[in-house]
């Protein structure tokens, strides 16, 4: 009667185990798994950093600290200014964000992934998927197309690249009349919409723009950050971008200054 017992109970135990296997791997189960993943994305941190720090050696052998962040986030979708005075370690944030330097200490988190743990190839894997990058000076290739510019940006990231998205996406920022033109034969800024559709390329999560109305004269800057808010909504992207003009942060819904965050960059006797 034990063994009868013993059976049936390892029976009703597997059949259980079954059962819940069957469950779990349901469509109904994977919709809502997928769901809860969505849900995730879109109120977890874009980026997000943690105790991150970062210092040089200056020429005589001072350690000079850049960065000491105690917390940093971009949530989904969201616009952000972000102000410093020169030196206050604007380009060094982004870079340490975007994967092009490690910080000294703490986490940066991208899409969820800290890349400060992760081999230099994944960092430029992730770099690619999930962040858009707008340089003051755009770093177009010279040799190519705007079209083809486009298109190489998306040949760093995990999807193929796709010729009807690059030229949609020159349309968008109004150079489809000049998808084949180089950048030689573009104006600064008709180069720095190509530079924003770039960034857009691979569908980021966000768009980090350092100082992207510096090289512009005064009568083409609006005309630069509209585009970048407009394309950013569109693409259902983050966008921080970094400048030192009161003007144009003052647009954005959110406006900060890197000295209230970065405790390396205030000023001695300045309050905490």
């Amino acid at each position: 009667m034990g063994r009868s017992n013993a059976c049936e109970g390892r029976g009703i135990y597997t059949a259980s185990r079954q059962g819940l296997n069957r469950a779990l791997n349901s469509p109904v189960n994977y919709r809502a798994r997928l769901c809860s993943r969505r849900l995730h994305l879109m109120t977890a941190p874009v980026i997000e950093l943690r105790s991150v720090r970062k210092a040089f050696v200056a020429p005589g052998g001072e350690i000079v600290p850049v960065l000491d962040v105690e917390a940093f986030a971009l949530m989904p979708g969201e616009q952000c200014a972000l102000e410093g005075q020169s030196g206050s370690g604007k380009s060094t944030l982004l870079n340490v964000i975007c994967g092009i330097m490690r910080p000294d200490a703490g986490s940066v988190l991208v899409g969820g992934r800290d890349i400060a743990r992760v081999d230099e190839a994944s960092r430029d894997r992730v770099r690619a998927d999930t962040l858009g990058l707008v340089f003051q000076q755009f770093n177009l290739l010279p040799g190519f197309t705007a079209l083809e510019n486009v298109l190489v940006a998306m040949s760093f990231g995990s999807a193929r690249p796709d010729r009807t998205r690059a030229a949609d996406l020159l349309g968008a920022v109004g150079l489809s009349h000049r998808l084949d033109h180089k950048p030689a034969a573009l104006s600064i800024g008709q180069q720095q919409r190509v530079a924003v559709a770039r960034a857009l390329a691979n569908r980021p999560r966000a768009v980090l723009a350092d100082e992207p109305t510096a090289s512009i004269d005064s009568a083409h800057q609006q005309q630069v950050i509209d585009l970048l808010r407009d394309a950013c909504r569109e693409q259902a992207a983050a966008l921080l971008v970094v400048t030192h003009d009161p003007t144009v942060a003052g647009q954005f819904p959110r406006r900060l200054r890197l000295e209230d965050f970065n405790r390396a960059a205030r000023a001695p006797g300045r309050p905490a």
